[in-house]
């Protein structure tokens, strides 16, 4: 089942397990029961820690429970878990079998102090990106707490749950039979959710800090590469980041990061992160910035409030808040969302199997998305505004030869139906004929482009008429000793290359900014 060189690569990696590891199937007479047996056989086939049997125990066939030998230590996948959570399913392997965890001491402390029964299930798709990162922390959590349970459950593979529970998106987690959340979560975040106090904790740990030189808010590509050159200086160099990786978290496939043939968002974000670690940078992750106080007078100190209700200064800021999809802001696209209304195709776009979608938006990640989910769904309806589309040219002509896909040019989408629980219908306007016409479906794919995560910095600094920051050339912005780069400003094409060019050039300005006020400093004192 796998490939030869896969083999020995896992091979390599199963030295790593420490203690006897136990995989224990739960099989029924299915297709997919047989392929889970081929691929945990061929698993334990290749390390003499671990062992495979079968005891069908389990209610979710096939499903299997990765356990330490002779203890309650395990996790549980429900499915066959290759595709993106196959690195999952060697981590679990590998943690179970008592390898340590690479997370920070401080975070794997708080996990393993929660106090309480802690039932976790996460619905997932093959497809999705932003799945292994919630199945690989929650199965970590049970492993270091033993009140933790979760079990990882292929959604495809169960349909019969997703539909009971009506899941329209993953990652969807249950926490002791009650929705805990939906989208992509990092261990912290999840221990945010539970740990009540952590919040706290971490603002009068922040509270603490002394001021930065450099502090870049934002941890996306422009955030990363304005940190790696802030850092390069010898300057005292801070991160805040809401999410460290930033919208690159829910890119699929990049194939335009010049020099690297392919990589996906999560991959090159995970690089870009552990690249800034490399230097000398405090990087506080999970801290959304609430509001920018300038310095009163060159040289003094700018003023980032949280919304933790802590405070950071620095002598000079560069901005990177980076921007998130943009919504139609039509009624029922908020009543539907994650119920039909979804935002990324290759997550969710399982889910919808054999049924009948929308994608909004004749862009280029529009385009993109009819395409994969043509080989999903049983149609897709694409809606573009404008006359024409603006996707590509080599696009365009593979759309156009899928036999389940109908365009429509200069329609607009006016409302998203449903029947209180899910998505049923959609109604544009011809805006040829300016008539109104409904499409019966189950999901809309939102494709239309970004919005700059800019509202927090109103009234603090000049802004486009579209909210993004205005900047020149330097990377400047209208206040001295803040600079910014990335999606979040008016410089044009929004591409990650292009991001971490301007980041680096944000960071350099600062420094400059920086050493120029030196001698006037040093004369005053």
């Amino acid at each position: 089942m796998l490939e030869a060189s896969l083999k020995e690569q896992l091979k390599a990696y199963l030295e790593n397990v420490r203690q006897p590891v136990e995989l224990i199937a739960s099989l029924d007479e299915s297709a997919k029961a047989n392929e889970l047996r081929e691929l945990l056989e061929e698993i334990a086939a290749l390390s003499d820690k671990v062992s495979y049997a079968r005891a069908d125990d389990d209610a979710r066939k096939p499903s299997f429970l990765i356990r330490r030998a002779g203890t309650d230590v395990s996790v549980r996948f429900a499915g066959i878990p290759l595709g993106h959570e196959f690195t999952s399913l060697v981590l679990a392997i590998l943690q179970v079998g008592g390898h340590p965890s690479k997370a920070a001491q401080d975070v794997l402390e708080q996990a393993a102090a929660l106090e309480g029964d802690f039932l976790f299930e996460t619905y997932f798709s093959l497809s999705c990106q932003n799945c292994p990162d919630v199945v690989q922390a929650l199965n970590l959590m049970s492993v270091i707490n033993p009140r933790i349970r979760h079990v990882a459950i292929d959604g495809a593979l169960f349909q019969g749950e997703v539909e009971a529970r009506k899941i329209m998106a993953v990652p969807t987690v249950y926490l002791n039979g009650k929705e805990f959340g939906q989208g992509r979560m990092e261990l912290e975040q999840i221990l945010a959710k539970i740990d009540t106090g952590a919040a706290a904790r971490a603002a009068e740990k922040i509270k603490g800090k002394e001021p930065f030189e450099v502090l870049v808010v934002g941890g996306g590509p422009a955030g990363a590469a304005a940190a790696i050159y802030a850092a390069r200086k010898g300057i005292r160099t801070g991160v805040a980041a809401e999410r460290f990786g930033g919208q690159v978290l829910d890119t699929m496939s990049i194939e335009n990061f010049i020099s690297v043939p392919h990589t996906e968002g999560p991959q090159l974000a995970a690089s870009l992160e552990q690249h800034v670690k490399d230097y000398d940078v405090d990087v506080m992750n999970l801290q959304r910035a609430a509001a920018l106080n300038p310095a009163a007078e060159p040289g003094g100190l700018h003023e980032v409030k949280l919304e933790n209700g802590a405070s950071l200064y620095a002598r000079s800021i560069v901005l990177a808040t980076g921007a998130r999809w943009r919504q139609m802001g039509v009624p029922g696209e908020d009543e539907y969302r994650n119920k039909g209304v979804a935002y990324c195709p290759h997550c969710d776009g399982p889910l919808f199997k054999g049924k009948r979608v929308a994608v909004i938006g004749g862009g280029n990640s529009g385009v993109e998305a009819a395409i994969d989910l043509a080989g999903l769904v049983a149609h897709v309806t694409l809606i573009e505004f404008d006359s024409q589309l603006r996707a590509d040219a080599v696009l365009q002509r593979k759309l156009k030869s899928l036999a389940n896909v109908t365009v429509l040019t200069s329609a607009q989408t006016t409302e998203v139906h449903g029947d209180g629980e899910k998505v049923s219908a959609l109604t544009y306007k011809d805006r040829v004929s300016n008539q109104l016409q409904r499409i019966a479906l189950e999901g809309v794919f939102v494709q239309i482009g970004l919005v700059p995560n800019t509202e927090w910095l109103k009234g603090a600094l000049a802004l486009s008429p579209r909210g993004e920051i205005e900047v020149n050339q330097r990377g400047e912005t209208s206040i001295p000793g803040v600079f910014a780069a990335g999606d979040a400003t008016t410089t044009p094409y929004k591409q990650i290359v292009i991001a971490m060019g301007e980041g680096a050039k944000a960071s350099l300005s600062a420094f400059d900014y920086l050493i120029r006020l030196a001698p006037a400093e040093a004369k005053a004192a």
